[in-house]
């Protein structure tokens, strides 16, 4: 009974961390995508319109991945201490890409000349997603691990896979961004974001398929999931939806459909999100810790559900209300660089 519990305590748990890790792709995903994009913008007015739209809630964005560290380390220490050994380097370049990035977002504004200070905000962005990218890549490519202890080097992670995952992670971003712009904007930089949603939805749909192939390719069970009759079914829907979310997403652009263009690039996310972690399931660090040999003591898992559980629907509700009180439209006359 009591492994039961256990059990049952590492499943909620790992439920509950990929929503968070779900919520911060999605919410900081479009966040550094918008980044990204800046990058391709020469106007600095619609620079300017870009960051706008950011203004009030890319810090709160950021918190979910706060919040999903200390999840993981508290629910899930053993899979905490490998990754940060093994994936140290994206980590780190991954943080201090956010620490610049906040600071040229605050320094811009201030600044007689903002031009440098446009490059730090575009280039962080793309490094802080790329950053993740390669961490999530080596990840879920294989570590070498020994007795929960890592025995691989530093550049264990940099694989020809995990570069593939990296600018499909940074392509998701800029798919998020091109579609949230396209809600929060309108007249020419609003047709210019639909022309790179469109780009961006066709990289993005080509590389998951080819990021799901590789992945059955390196990891036999991984690929033996995708051959199993009654979880291959699963994952291959999840496909058909990501397929399907993509053909709406075209639609919806093609429409000039804002708000659902959003919610379909949304879907992409989630469905290949979720085919990929259902995918290695039971495995936290594939082939090496299973969930319920790396999760804590089932009276810390309840602990944990009776504080960092009960946050998640105050953020969650604290997140919508930001958005309502912040939707509409920003636009190029109202600021200037």
């Amino acid at each position: 009974m009591d492994t039961e519990i256990h059990n049952l305590l590492a499943n909620i748990w790992f439920f509950i961390i990929g929503l968070m890790l779900f919520l911060y792709v999605v919410l900081d995903g479009f966040d550094l995508g918008v980044g990204i994009l800046s990058l391709l913008v020469k106007d600095d007015d619609h620079r300017t319109t870009m960051m706008k739209c950011l203004e009030s809630i890319w810090d709160a964005n950021e918190t979910w991945l706060v919040l999903l560290g200390g999840a993981l380390f508290g629910a899930f220490p053993v899979v905490y201490s490998i990754a940060l050994q093994a994936l140290y380097i994206p980590v780190m370049v991954m943080l201090f890409a956010l620490i610049f990035r906040g600071v040229a977002f605050e320094f811009r504004h201030h600044a007689n000349n903002n031009a440098p200070w446009n490059k730090v905000f575009g280039y962080s962005s793309l490094v802080a997603a790329l950053a993740q990218g390669f961490a999530f890549g080596g990840l879920i490519s294989g570590l070498s691990i020994n007795e929960n202890d890592y025995q691989g080097n530093v550049w264990g992670w940099l694989t020809p896979f995990s570069v593939l995952v990296a600018i499909g992670v940074a392509t998701g971003y800029t798919l998020l961004g091109a579609t949230y712009l396209m809600m929060k904007t309108e007249g020419a930089i609003q047709r210019i974001n639909i022309t790179q949603a469109y780009v961006a939805a066709v990289l993005e749909i080509v590389i998951l398929i080819a990021v799901v192939n590789c992945a059955a390719r390196l990891n036999p069970y991984f690929a033996s999931r995708w051959a199993d009759a009654e979880t291959g079914y699963y994952l291959d829907s999840f496909l058909v939806l990501a397929v399907f979310a993509f053909t709406m997403l075209i639609r919806s652009l093609i429409r000039g459909h804002e708000l659902s263009a959003f919610i379909w690039s949304v879907i992409i996310t989630l469905a290949s999100f979720t085919a990929v972690t259902i995918g290695y399931y039971p495995y936290m660090i594939p082939a090496s810790v299973q969930l319920i040999h790396g999760a804590s003591s089932s009276r810390t898992l309840i602990f944990m559900l009776s504080t960092i559980g009960f946050l998640i629907p105050v953020m969650l509700i604290y997140s919508g209300y930001q958005y309502l009180v912040f939707r509409g439209k920003v636009k190029v006359d109202e600021h200037t660089g």
